[in-house]
């Protein structure tokens, strides 16, 4: 590719809207232009980059014996209502409708296409197992763009998805895609650690991620410091340290004038704040349902994990409730306590919806809410006190708690998604009747699992993890062309040698960017930098006097001139060299 020719250009000013490394560095090396808000194109650099990471996507899923296929953006609504994901992914959900009035889903996942295929393709126990992928553009309606690649609205995507006759035999091909993924990215040069994880929206038995630790990552990390436990944020659990428990008190009325925060209300008692109960408010909004009140009562020093407590209650969604909702169930907006109230017994009874965390008996003699403004009780313990409609785990694992399985420290890192599998079981087969014949001719639910890697995601991970103050430094196996070929030409045979070395790298397989542009030393070599080709090769007069072509890894300081004839052998050994994972 001659650089004079190619489409898009480099920027040497930082795009003022770039929040991350990855984001200023793709804009500036023209790889991709902003369309919107969470739109890109990819430009022809970039693209490069995307067939390259495609193109070791479809090595390693046909090595498991997968076979890749392409599903439609656009899916009829009827399928998405079968398995009740219309209205319960809310308003991630992109969809349109057509002029004769039909309703569509612009999918951004495709279990139940895969589902309505295998229903119609799969008959018998024979037909099992199989293994399907394909790589698709996909759609979500994302409220906060950020991050470049990192969040967008519009996004490549490869998934691939097992078909199974029984959850035994997911589970023994499960660990062969674990080891796919795991190749996947090694050979792209990223760390990718993998952790429990919420199953989400996807639903199904169980999933793990895979998260590259990053300090501009919007996930979280959870793991120890002594064992193998790792979680996403979500998912993770956390083994809590009870405060001493003493004979329980009676319960008091005291005084907090002036106290707003749990921190000030056990300074204010002379307790820690492991000893009190906080008291957070949520509006529940479920697709044609009203909004209801959710009470979730925790200890002081703890978090509630938002997602653990929107599964238990079963979906929807979950934001901050007004001052108004909680005094119309009868507590006070900052002196908040269940004790008094008409508790439900049940989610969808009649009364207050109250979530106590597994902490409420972490301990005794508490202080809460007395529902009067400006007072506290003391001497609160659960359940003599105050009754609450679920006890469950909803607490959030953070640093310095202790792990679930040693009770040694667990460390909370930002991390970045790179890829999902979920074991979905019988999901989607059961609401889709996705079935198949067993050797005794009896009906059986097809089980299905779940993969993903985001493509755009992983190039600006990439990126994240291997440049430097002058731009990219593309590992070898994913970067746009293998050689950055300078030329430096004053005179015609000076620049007969460059288009015979341009020529000579191309027989040998070498794809090469050729920068023949009338351009300075100077922008030609801040160029090569930026756009980060793996090897940079120089004809300049300075070269051939000195004795051939120059040649240095965008890794490396170092600089050598080789002859000619040597050149191609010597980028071999330098790609070999490549110092990533």
């Amino acid at each position: 590719m001659l650089m004079s020719q190619l489409f898009g250009n480099t920027l040497r000013e930082s795009p003022a809207d770039a929040e991350m490394a990855s984001h200023e560095l793709a804009l500036r090396a023209g790889l991709v232009r902003s369309l919107g808000a969470g739109l890109y194109s990819y430009l022809p650099l970039g693209y490069r980059v995307v067939r390259k990471i495609e193109r070791i996507l479809r090595e390693e899923m046909e090595a498991i014996g997968a076979q890749e296929m392409l599903m439609p953006v656009l899916n009829p609504a009827d399928l998405w209502k079968a398995t009740g994901r219309w209205e319960g992914t809310g308003s991630a959900l992109m969809k349109v409708r057509d002029r004769s009035g039909r309703d569509y889903a612009l999918a951004m996942t495709h279990e139940e296409v895969v589902g309505e295929l295998s229903r119609r393709e799969i008959r018998s126990y024979r037909d099992l197992p199989k293994v399907v992928f394909h790589i698709q553009t996909r759609l979500r309606d994302e409220p906060r763009p950020r991050g470049g690649l990192i969040r967008v609205r519009e996004f490549r995507m490869k998934d691939a998805y097992t078909l199974d006759v029984d959850a035994e035999s997911l589970d023994r091909f499960y660990p062969t895609i674990i080891e796919a993924y795991r190749t996947i990215f090694r050979r792209c040069g990223v760390e990718a650690v993998m952790v429990e994880a919420d199953t989400g929206m996807m639903g199904g038995a169980d999933s793990h991620e895979f998260l590259m630790p990053h300090p501009g990552g919007e996930d979280d990390l959870i793991q120890c410091s002594s064992c193998e436990y790792a979680a996403n944020a979500e998912r993770a659990e956390l083994q809590l340290l009870e405060s001493r428990k003493t004979a329980l008190e009676d319960t008091a009325l005291v005084s907090t004038p002036g106290c707003a925060t749990i921190a000030e209300v056990a300074a204010f008692v002379g307790v820690p704040t492991s000893q009190t109960y906080k008291a957070v408010f949520y509006a529940w909004e479920r697709p044609e349902v009203k909004t209801d009140l959710v009470f979730v009562v925790i200890r002081g020093d703890l978090e509630v994990n938002e997602t653990k407590l929107l599964n238990l209650l079963g979906g929807g969604e979950l934001t901050a409730a007004t001052d108004d909702m909680i005094s119309g169930v009868g507590a006070e907006p900052g002196y908040a306590s269940p004790i008094g109230l008409n508790v439900r017994s049940d989610v969808l009874g009649n009364g207050v919806l109250v979530v106590g965390d597994t902490s409420l008996v972490s301990g005794s003699n508490f202080v809460a809410g007395a529902n009067q403004d400006g007072y506290h009780f003391t001497g609160v313990n659960y359940p003599r006190d105050f009754s609450v409609t679920i006890h469950a785990d909803i607490a959030r694992a953070m640093s310095g708690h202790s792990c679930p399985r040693c009770g040694e420290p667990l460390e909370a890192l930002p991390a970045i998604e790179l890829g999902h599998c979920f074991k979905l079981g019988t999901r989607y087969s059961e609401a889709m009747g996705v079935t198949y014949l067993d050797a005794d001719g009896t009906e059986q639910l097809v089980v299905m699992g779940s993969y993903g890697i985001g493509v755009g995601r992983l190039i600006a991970s990439i990126i994240e993890t291997y440049h430097d103050e002058n731009g990219i430094v593309w590992p070898p196996a994913v970067a746009p062309f293998d050689v950055h070929l300078v030329s430096l030409a004053r005179s015609d045979e000076e620049m007969a040698i460059a288009e015979e070395l341009y020529h000579l790298l191309q027989e040998f397989d070498l794809c090469v960017l050729w920068d023949d542009r009338e351009e300075r030393a100077g922008v030609k070599f801040a160029d090569a930098d930026l756009i980060g080709c793996p090897v940079r090769a120089t004809v300049s007069r300075r070269s051939l006097e000195a004795g051939g072509v120059e040649l240095k890894a965008r890794w490396e300081d170092d600089t050598r001139v080789l002859k000619t004839d040597q050149v191609v052998n010597e980028i071999g050994v330098l790609l070999d060299r490549w110092p990533g994972l």
